[in-house]
């Protein structure tokens, strides 16, 4: 039986050239064939439109995650992202800490991403959002069967982050007996499902978050010592907002511009009273309630100046101060503050001082004194 062969190639198309072989009888007469084809530049530009939509959503997707939030140029900050550059390539955990809204998670987006697992999966944990009888499952998955309700095998966060990052946000509030699952995953990369004995192996990279003091939890006997230094391979402290005032007319004007692009309003101008308000407040709420004020303002905005309402900071009391209005647990951090700069005779620094006692960076002690209003020799803060 002979043949021939004809070979139809297609410049534009991104597959490999394809070869027809026709098939003859034994008289040499070619059977009747028939080949479907395809336009390939419909197929090629269908592909390159999907490309270019899926960079769209990645780049919405970066947007939607506030990464832009670490904008600023003050010395906290470039002592942060340093800290940030020097640990992202390594495998090494890292304990983000800071008080709410000051951003953490994004430092840990960008741990991951100027890591080498960028290109693998970013799984993040709201430990304080999950109740503690389905942390458990939630982590490291269960079993059909494994408990009432378990009518499937459901694969947890730790297998779907295998080969990429695990972030795990609010990690003070796991449970105890969650904890110590959580320490064997760091100590020997393996965990059970609930309801079965059987080790799964995993390579997963952890980075835990907490706005909880976890030195005075463990004191407490809330958090397990032996978990806490496990998760404090390398600790990264992130700076509120008040400690970089600096950064705030960065932030400001970044997030006025985003705002009255999303709103289509063409804002020119910061009137200088409103940033001189902006700056002056002690901010709370951190970057968070930044950017919600600044939204709230552009969408009510009627002039091309921007102006906040004096009224939304009226819930400050007028003798707020560093040494006023403290939270419950800022008021324990003075108090331990205050405890180790009295043992320390005042001496913050070295091997003896106070920020090697606390476990905490010297410039970040010397910053939550200031911030607090800590007298520096250990003297008790004034009441109310």
């Amino acid at each position: 039986m002979a043949s021939s062969s004809v070979a139809y190639n297609f410049p534009n198309a991104q597959w490999p050239e394809d070869v027809y072989v026709p098939v003859s009888d034994e008289s040499g007469k070619i059977i009747p064939w028939y080949v479907e084809a395809t336009d390939t530049d419909e197929q090629q530009e269908a592909q390159e439109r999907l490309l270019g939509e899926n960079l769209v959503l990645r780049e919405e997707i970066d947007q939607s995650s506030m990464f832009e939030e670490i904008v600023g140029s003050s010395k906290p900050i470039r002592q942060l992202l340093k800290q940030v550059e020097k640990v992202a390539p390594l495998d090494s955990t890292v304990l983000v800490l800071g008080k709410t809204g000051t951003g953490k998670e994004l430092i840990a987006r960008a741990l991951h991403r100027r890591s080498k697992r960028a290109n693998r999966p970013f799984i993040r944990v709201n430990c304080a959002a999950i109740p503690q009888s389905l942390i458990a499952s939630e982590l490291f998955g269960h079993e059909k069967g494994a408990f009432t309700g378990a009518l499937q095998r459901r694969v947890g966060r730790f297998e779907a982050a295998n080969g990429g990052t695990l972030f795990l946000d609010e990690v003070g509030e796991l449970p105890m007996e969650t904890q110590i699952a959580l320490l064997r995953v760091l100590q020997e990369k393996e965990f059970e499902r609930v309801g079965s004995n059987h080790p799964i192996s995993v390579d997963v990279r952890v980075i835990a978050a907490t706005n909880r003091d976890l030195r005075a939890a463990v004191a407490a006997g809330s958090f397990r010592a032996d978990l806490f230094y496990r998760l404090n391979v390398f600790p990264i402290a992130v700076p509120s907002l008040s400690e970089r005032e600096e950064d705030i007319p960065l932030l400001v004007e970044y997030f006025v511009a985003r705002y009255s692009r999303n709103s289509g309003k063409n804002i020119r101008h910061i009137s200088k009273q409103t940033m001189q308000r902006l700056r002056s407040y002690h901010w709370p709420g951190n970057i968070r309630e930044l950017q919600n004020i600044v939204e709230r303002a552009v969408i009510l905005s009627e002039a091309d100046t921007f102006v906040v309402d004096d009224s939304w900071f009226k819930s400050e009391s007028a003798e707020s101060s560093p040494r006023r209005g403290l939270s419950a647990l800022e008021d324990k951090e003075v108090a331990m503050i205050e405890a180790a700069l009295v043992e320390t005779h005042g001496r913050i620094s070295g091997s003896s001082g106070a920020a090697a006692k606390l476990g905490i960076p010297r410039q970040t002690l010397e910053s939550k004194i200031r911030r607090l209003g800590i007298q520096k020799y250990g003297q008790m803060r004034p009441t109310a």
